[in-house]
């Protein structure tokens, strides 16, 4: 016996969260009986549909796009732009693994694997992102410290992140740098260097945990290896 919204999730149909959001709005049936408990305990031999459909289960695919720039995050776009799940060849519904913003390139997870996709992007599992930031700007020693501190600012509070200098043009007033990070909110690296009074000027995201694009062009994308999944879950098990 499983929680219902942890069925749903691992049927690839959508993240745990966006189950939950299903079971509470009474769009979770089970064996006829529209079901809004979450925690609810249910088994392979219970009928579960979900606005009018059967739940079925579906192979568990993985994927990593070296994401473009000009590219959203999203199934559809409802501003007819080109979707990153596009670029995948494969007949079952995928959905991108957290979300980079529509100039920012690199790594980028895909699956139709909701359970983890929860794991990949809850805050509590604090997997390690880095990026390649091409800053206006050059970061002061005072900036690094505070981002290596733990970032905070009027309306909100960044967790301590790694700082590694790779490039500084003082003629042209820029810098690039790599910045890794262990949390997923929305915008975070332009927000933190919006907040010290710099613009991000390119964003690359060069690696989710052990996972990275080398040697991927652009729109590129191969299936993650079996044991690159399961060192991933290892990695958010143990929270490193």
């Amino acid at each position: 016996m499983e929680r219902l919204q942890k069925v749903i999730a691992k049927s690839g149909i959508c993240s745990r969260r966006k189950a939950e959001e299903l079971i509470l709005q009474g769009k979770v049936i089970v064996n006829g009986e529209p079901c809004t408990t979450l925690g609810t305990k249910v088994s392979g031999n219970d009928v579960i549909e979900i606005n009018g459909k059967t739940l079925a289960y579906e192979e568990k695919e993985y994927y990593v796009l070296n994401k473009p720039r000009g590219c959203v995050c999203t199934s559809d776009d409802d501003k007819d732009r080109k979707t990153a799940v596009s670029y995948i060849d494969t007949e079952s519904r995928i959905y991108c693994v957290g979300r980079l913003d529509y100039d920012t390139t690199g790594v980028l997870l895909l699956t139709n694997d909701g359970e983890f996709c929860n794991m990949m992007t809850h805050p509590k599992y604090h997997l390690p992102k880095t990026y390649r930031v091409n800053l206006q700007g050059i970061l002061t020693d005072e900036d690094i410290k505070k981002i290596r501190k733990g970032l905070k600012t009027k309306y909100e509070s960044y967790q301590p992140a790694r700082v590694k200098m790779i490039e500084v043009d003082p003629t042209r007033d820029r810098c690039q740098f790599e910045l890794t990070i262990r949390e997923g909110k929305n915008h975070q690296v332009k927000n933190m260097m919006k907040a010290l009074g710099y613009e991000v000027r390119r964003l690359n995201r060069n690696s989710f945990a052990d996972i990275n694009v080398d040697g991927m062009k652009p729109g590129e994308y191969r299936k993650l290896k079996p044991f690159e999944v399961k060192q991933l879950k290892l990695m958010a098990q143990k929270g490193e």
